[in-house]
């Protein structure tokens, strides 16, 4: 596998990638890489003749300070994770190659990211958009991939690649899950043992009320009401929010039933986790 740690490096490459005819598929991470990310980087080796994949700490969507200091960081580690996924290139840029001085031009992601991660973290879908485009634009791959779990990031990166008129698709994957159905995240190792045990009640109660509104719709205060307050009586956790949007608009409904996502953000201490069921 091959270490890319520049903008013109990078681009240099998948320039003559494209030349002889070959298809790039690419997935950005912030790394601290885990079976989540390994299995994105599996579908674009087997749909894609190179596979990119990106390890940027990016600060622009760090809200709190502590969290961007506190995200883990381990490239060794993630670099072995990727070579033994046949990825191709690992592009490795530093703060100052992304973000050199001087620089001042932002992406606004506009009114779909305004609600849910977008309301509780302000500011955070512009970072996203800002370095993803950015990044689209050093690799040029013919296909970008994201996970499911960020559910809200994926209507965005999509927004902005069709309202810019990048010639990139967007392709989302299934939330991978750990036996007892947490969402795989950088975040859980953070979880203590007893919170860790706890989490899995997160994506059962989803699955719960996810049934309810299959099979007969409710109103979606009802829905969050259960939600929360069973979570809330079963664990530890905090539920920062839980909305129900229509899964293309990302619009807030008042009745709950198919084509229809149930988006959460959940803490448990300091550590905060996100998930989402599709009705």
């Amino acid at each position: 596998m091959q270490l890319v740690h520049t903008v013109a490096e990078m681009q240099r490459w998948s320039s003559s990638e494209h030349k002889a005819g070959r298809t790039i598929g690419f997935v950005p991470t912030m790394g601290a890489l885990h079976d989540g990310h390994a299995h994105l980087f599996s579908r674009s080796v087997s749909e894609q003749q190179r596979t990119v994949v990106s390890v940027f700490v990016n600060p622009l969507q760090f809200n709190n300070p502590a969290d961007l200091e506190a995200y883990p960081r381990q490239l060794q580690r993630d670099i072995a994770i990727a070579e033994s996924q046949n990825v191709d290139v690992m592009f490795t840029p530093s703060h100052e190659e992304m973000y050199p001085v001087g620089f001042s031009s932002t992406v606004s992601a506009g009114a779909i990211a305004e609600h849910m991660e977008g309301l509780h973290r302000p500011g955070h879908f512009d970072g996203v958009a800002t370095v993803v485009l950015k990044l689209l634009n050093a690799v040029s791959p013919d296909v970008a991939y994201f996970g499911e779990k960020d559910f809200q990031q994926v209507a965005v990166i999509r927004k902005v690649v069709r309202d810019l008129n990048l010639a990139c698709q967007i392709t989302s994957v299934p939330t991978v899950r750990e036996t007892g159905g947490l969402a795989l995240s950088s975040r859980n190792v953070r979880l203590t043992p007893a919170h860790k045990e706890q989490s899995s009640e997160i994506y059962r109660l989803l699955e719960d009320v996810a049934i309810l509104c299959r099979e007969q719709g409710s109103s979606s205060d009802i829905v969050k009401n259960r939600f929360t307050s069973e979570l809330e009586s079963r664990t530890n956790a905090q539920v920062e929010y839980i909305e129900i949007v229509d899964s293309v608009t990302l619009q807030p409904v008042l009745v709950s039933t198919r084509g229809c996502t149930i988006c959460v953000a959940v803490w448990f201490d300091d550590v905060r986790l996100i998930d989402n069921i599709t009705i």
